[in-house]
């Protein structure tokens, strides 16, 4: 099933299962004074969760190298910068849409000099490699006692599942006249193991086919000859909408998103990205791209990791999925992919970076990320920095939500996903579309999957509804606090669920990604015989709402005729109004399912065919219901959503 996102950041933290310690938002980590030593400050959340006492086995080595430390630079005023990223994001503030340049945002937030040589500096004098300095931090190396002079703790090994990995003993600190220069350290624990370097990347994954019957709009095609669900004959899955079919459902309107940029980040590169995205467009009646209308900004060098933790092939279709869902839905847009050189935080940080200081793009959408309980304030310190950065420049990013609902069936523990739990983004949630005859919008579900196979006789459907397989990524974050703009908005029952004050509530808005009622993506693929072939498939997945939404959101920025930039602020001051669909489970009134027929090899009959029923609007424990949910958010874009960003004076005609 190809409905998950193609690889979330494997280990995501350098500390892969370190909860993120409360209250460490969008600011980073304030440096706590170091009661043990007065002349530093400590750095909150350095030492894991997991480098426990009963996991401890001693001392590592002094002599044993330490590759992948990144010491983060807070720069001139970082609270200065949090300020005026939410002032010229808040349309009531008299400074909104007073964007900055790159040049100017450097300028006024980055990094001194003087504060570059003093972190430099100390670093150096501990016995650490500087290997590399950016506007946004220095990566050292060195041995362990180097490490321990700079940072003064020790490295100890610790026992976490079946490896064991080195990490502080106790909280890093700094030394207190660097403090104010040193937003947070990366890289101190290794855990898990970050792999050589190496240039080349895998051909084309293996072949993916859908097999029929299909519907070729909703409820196209019935499946009259298979057993009922819910009382009733059931449609036959679509066979996966086009840009046409969504540019209806979502009210583009004559938009197109002319002259607006969009960037896409994942990791890797896929080798055959420009022959399948033109072959797609003329395949499915969608505009031809244009000479340099498709970039792509790759890294020097790809970092390699196990096949385990970061698999190249699978983020190529990612990527084909994210820039044919974009040129679908605004076809003039001009499409930046910026691919990373591993799944790994430090490399998507970088392009992510590239965006914010290149101001690539104004729009970016990420299909990517990994669950909360994953990431830790260390790094959500810095992926908060650059979302900031990219806010003051007018720049806005948007991240799904997820693919596994509540997480408790993937993970046993109800959690969101991060980035998407960022106070500094736009999480996009999932929905089971419906799309009629004509590309009539029908209705959308909040997207979550219950599945039954159908019985050896073939006269009832195997313990129906089944089990949750997949759906929309959603819920309250445990770490970061409620942010201003959903005050009012989303209810105390969702805000306060992990605390009397509140927190984050996921996602902010949604578009189609479930996989049954998909979209149709083209790909060049290894084929069962070895050769390499272009074919298509249906796809889903809050991969395919998020660069969905992006793409909404050119079109927006074109009717608006200036950059939108972080966009939470002004989507949720529409809430409640006509332009968005108020998403629910049940919007006829009833339980709704399709049928679906699959290749048990995945690509022909030769194995023979799977049949199923897949229920619609079955999202774990969460629920879509009429306002805001934490499946859809405020709903999905309707007629008037594009329109309502033009300015009031405007009075254009669609």
């Amino acid at each position: 099933m190809r409905s998950n996102r193609a690889k979330v950041r494997a280990g995501v933290s350098l500390a892969a299962t370190l909860p993120m310690i409360a209250g460490a938002l969008a600011l980073g980590i304030p440096a706590a004074h170091a009661a043990d030593n007065p002349a530093r400050d400590a750095l909150q959340g350095t030492k894991p969760q997991w480098a426990t006492a009963k996991a401890d086995k001693g001392a590592t080595s002094n002599s044993a190298q330490v590759k992948a430390v990144r010491v983060y630079l807070a720069g001139r005023d970082a609270k200065g910068l949090a300020a005026y990223a939410k002032a010229v994001s808040d349309p009531s503030s008299p400074q909104y849409g007073k964007y900055l340049s790159a040049q100017q945002v450097q300028a006024r937030y980055g990094a001194t000099k003087a504060q570059v040589k003093a972190v430099t500096s100390w670093l150096t004098g501990s016995g650490l490699t500087v290997t590399a300095v950016t506007a946004h931090y220095i990566a050292v190396s060195g041995d362990v006692s180097a490490v321990e002079r700079a940072f003064a703790t020790q490295l100890h090994n610790y026992a976490k599942g079946a490896k064991t990995y080195h990490a502080p003993a106790k909280t890093a600190s700094v030394p207190a006249a660097v403090s104010s220069a040193v937003l947070t350290v990366t890289g101190l624990d290794n855990a898990p193991h970050q792999a050589t370097h190496d240039d080349t990347l895998p051909p084309p994954g293996a072949v993916f086919k859908n097999s029929g019957p299909f519907s070729s709009y909703y409820g196209s095609n019935v499946a009259t000859t298979l057993p009922d669900a819910y009382g009733t004959k059931i449609p036959y899955a679509v066979e996966g909408y086009t840009g046409k079919q969504l540019r209806a459902a979502y009210g583009a309107g004559s938009y197109t998103g002319k002259h607006v940029r969009v960037a896409i980040t994942d990791a890797y590169a896929s080798p055959t990205i420009a022959f399948d995205a033109g072959t797609y467009a003329k395949a499915h009646g969608d505009a031809s791209w244009k000479t340099s209308q498709l970039h792509q900004v790759l890294p020097p060098a790809y970092t390699a990791t196990g096949a385990d933790e970061c698999d190249a092939s699978g983020w190529y279709g990612e990527e084909t999925l994210d820039v044919e869902a974009v040129h679908a839905v605004a076809p003039d847009a001009d499409v930046t992919y910026v691919g990373a050189a591993s799944c790994q935080d430090n490399d998507l940080l970088d392009a992510l970076s590239k965006v914010v200081d290149n101001h690539l793009a104004d729009i970016v959408s990420n299909s990517w990320g990994d669950i909360e309980g994953n990431q830790t304030p260390d790094l959500a310190a810095a992926y908060d920095q650059v979302f900031q950065l990219g806010a003051v420049q007018g720049i806005g990013f948007y991240f799904s939500s997820g693919d596994n609902g509540d997480e408790v069936a993937h993970t046993k523990t109800k959690q969101v996903d991060t980035p998407a739990n960022s106070a500094w983004v736009t999480a996009v949630g999932g929905t089971s579309l419906a799309v009629g005859k004509g590309d009539t919008y029908l209705w959308e579900t909040g997207w979550g999957t219950e599945k039954a196979s159908l019985s050896a006789d073939g006269k009832s459907w195997t313990g129906f509804p089944g089990a949750f397989t997949s759906g929309a990524g959603g819920g309250t974050s445990k770490t970061v606090n409620e942010p201003y703009y959903q005050k009012g908005v989303v209810p105390d029952s969702l805000a306060k669920a992990n605390s009397s004050t509140g927190n984050r509530v996921v996602p902010d808005i949604s578009a189609i990604a479930d996989p049954n009622t998909g979209f149709k993506v083209g790909q060049t693929q290894t084929q069962a015989d070895g050769t390499e072939a272009y074919s298509e498939y249906r796809i889903g997945g809050t991969s395919l709402a998020a660069p969905v939404i992006a793409a909404v959101q050119a079109l927006a920025q074109e009717a608006r005729g200036q950059a939108i930039g972080f966009a939470n602020p002004l989507i949720y001051s529409k809430y409640g109004t006509k332009v968005y669909h108020d998403v629910t489970d049940k919007p006829t009134g009833k339980d709704l399912a399709v049928a679906r027929v699959d290749f048990a090899n995945g690509y022909d009959a030769s194995k023979g065919l799977l049949t199923s029923v897949r229920s619609l609007g079955k999202d774990s424990s969460l629920s879509a219901v009429k306002g805001y949910d934490d499946v859809t958010g405020v709903g999905t874009p309707a007629a008037g959503y594009v329109d309502s960003y033009k300015p009031a004076k405007a009075h254009r005609k669609h």
